[in-house]
């Protein structure tokens, strides 16, 4: 799948796995990584491509905005919370 900035992605290694991100930008083998609170746009997170699963059925339009990239996340994980109590 092709991975994009403004995509969810979900983290398959490392300390941080299963956690939910948005992409902020792509460069070669590598990812930048933010999620509004602990990793802010500003000090994205640098990740091999191999360690990310990308979620397409989320994007976050305006990805250098810390409140968008949380709402986009926020409003993903609730939506599988609903999912999983069906």
């Amino acid at each position: 799948m092709q991975v994009e900035p403004g995509m969810l992605a979900k983290s398959k290694a490392g300390r941080d796995k299963d956690c939910i991100y948005v992409i902020i930008s792509v460069n070669d083998e590598y990812v930048y990584l933010a999620d509004g609170k602990k990793r802010p746009v500003c000090r994205a997170k640098k990740k091999n491509c191999k360690h990310v699963q990308p979620i397409s059925k989320a994007r976050c339009g305006l990805v250098t905005d810390n409140e968008e990239v949380r709402r986009v996340i926020k409003g993903y994980v609730s939506h599988l919370d609903a999912e999983e109590r069906e």
